[in-house]
């Protein structure tokens, strides 16, 4: 679908709930983002991969786990489709779409999407203040961590596909290599 050139005024979720539901989009700023094509066959086992390790610590934490396409409404100019994304304040579920900022984000870079992941939805994120927002890199196979502390990112802690990662939200490790699907050797 081709939108409408707007120079003039950015768009919204006005705009954006009248866009045909066969096409993904996400509005960051008011700018559109076409979220074709579809992901690839390794980052959909990710997704898989994630919601299989995180559905119990989300549910005994009283948190629900969502994955895209579900909408996230930060506010009229900001509306993103994270790929994996815990929400604790069961007030931001509404039937149609998430109000606000959910407490853990997790995006797998795909080679469309992985600046606007990198840079535009890191900022995002840090300005309407998702705890822990996470970086997986299907093809470097390593994950990278951010935690907001006094309302910023720091450095990411970055991790390796042989190691286990924390997901400070929700008080629990997960083997990256269950992640990545791959063989840990046990010997080192």
């Amino acid at each position: 679908m081709l939108l409408p050139e707007r120079d003039y005024q950015k768009f919204g979720y006005k705009d954006y709930v009248t866009w045909p539901d066969d096409q993904r989009w996400e509005i960051i700023a008011g700018v559109a983002y076409d979220m074709t094509p579809a992901p690839n066959v390794k980052h959909q086992r990710i997704v898989v991969n994630m919601v299989r390790l995180l559905d119990d610590p989300a549910e005994k934490k009283g948190c629900m786990l969502f994955v895209a396409p579900t909408d996230v409404v930060f506010d009229e100019y900001n509306v993103v489709q994270p790929d994996v994304f815990v929400v604790c304040d069961r007030a931001k579920i509404t039937a149609a779409n998430i109000q606000g900022a959910p407490n853990l984000v997790i995006e797998i870079l795909s080679p469309s999407t992985h600046l606007k992941d990198m840079r535009e939805k890191r900022r995002l994120y840090e300005a309407f203040g998702v705890e822990e927002y996470i970086l997986i890199d299907p093809v470097a196979e390593v994950v990278e961590r951010f935690i907001l502390t006094d309302g910023m990112y720091g450095a990411p802690d970055v991790f390796n596909w042989d190691e286990t990662m924390e997901i400070i939200t929700l008080a629990t490790a997960i083997p990256l290599w269950e992640v990545f699907e791959k063989e840990r050797d046990e010997k080192f």
